[in-house]
């Protein structure tokens, strides 16, 4: 229990025989239960992970039967942790790069019901760019910037960061079968966690790496399947949240701001095509481009304000 919370670390795996024991090794004393999920593995994990149920009764392992992906691997801890009653529920993935000294930072909020859900932030600490590899670190800009439009949560940053604590009520509401099961979850859960007014807040830990972890991720592969998938959440959210669910005339801001960025794109287009056959550029179209640049610029910053506005008590 940690200050009367019952505590469950979800730990998804995958081929991680050599760092399986230490990550259940250094659970603090106040976990009450650690819900390992292999996730389909091929080297000697399960057995890693069956030797240290021996010696620590905490220990629950869950044998997926086929490869689910990171994602549908903590979905099933997940409903694990819901279906046995626990109060808070946290991940902490099997490859040892989350430091298990940074836990009661990610606890305090969510046990005195500031959020919901916490979320380690590794770009907090002055280390980050000394310790995280370059190309991650970049891609993780670009992707938190993109997450930050999809989900709303224009607060949090460092949205790949996997260290998180989500509470009994969120646990319970979210429908983990829907959660996207490869390496976009993170992204995916955010979104999923606004439609539905959830507090996010971000909590400073230390980036860890060089520690044994083997990364399976293919950085340009992952930026434009996550990208992709943003834009897919993105489109879901506004129409959940400011439609369905309520509404809100930000979605027609962000309309007429595409209809601008379509026509923008076409005029300029038109622009460059009579200037490279004939070498003049006509005056009438290029106004009209930039008036249509300009108006599209408008339109999609209000929008964004307006859904910073809407989403501001969810820090």
């Amino acid at each position: 229990m940690y200050k009367e919370k019952s505590v469950c670390i979800v730990v998804p795996c995958h081929n991680e025989e050599t760092q399986i024991a230490n990550v259940i090794k250094t659970m603090p004393e106040y976990v009450d239960k650690i819900v390992v999920v292999d996730d389909k593995s091929v080297d000697n994990t399960v057995k890693v992970i069956k030797e240290c149920q021996n010696t620590n009764s905490k220990v629950e392992l869950i044998a997926l039967q086929t490869n689910q992906g990171c994602g549908g691997s903590l979905a099933t801890g997940y409903k694990w942790a819901r279906d046995n009653g626990f109060d808070l529920a946290v991940r902490m993935d099997g490859d040892g790069q989350m430091n298990p000294d940074d836990l009661p930072s990610l606890l305090d909020p969510v046990v005195e019901d500031k959020a919901d859900y916490s979320k380690g932030n590794r770009l907090f600490t002055g280390e980050a760019f000394k310790k995280i590899p370059k190309i991650r670190y970049f891609g993780n800009g670009i992707l938190s910037l993109f997450t930050k439009i999809a989900s709303g949560y224009w607060h949090v940053a460092d949205s790949q960061s996997g260290y998180t604590v989500i509470n009994k009520r969120a646990l319970q509401l979210i429908d983990w079968d829907k959660m996207y099961k490869r390496y976009g979850q993170p992204n995916d859960i955010l979104v999923r966690l606004n439609v539905e007014n959830f507090r996010v807040v971000d909590v400073p830990v230390e980036p860890v790496y060089n520690v044994g972890e083997k990364s399976g991720i293919k950085i340009p592969k992952v930026i434009f399947t996550i990208s992709w998938l943003l834009l897919k959440l993105f489109f879901w959210r506004m129409k959940e949240k400011y439609i369905i669910r309520d509404f809100h005339p930000l979605v027609f801001f962000y309309l007429t701001g595409f209809f601008f960025s379509c026509a923008t794109a076409l005029l300029f287009f038109r622009v460059f095509l009579i200037w490279y056959l004939s070498g003049k550029i006509p005056s009438i179209n290029a106004l009209s481009a930039m008036f249509s640049f300009m108006s599209a610029s408008q339109f999609t910053l209000f929008a964004m304000w307006f859904d910073m506005e809407a989403n501001k008590h969810l820090k």
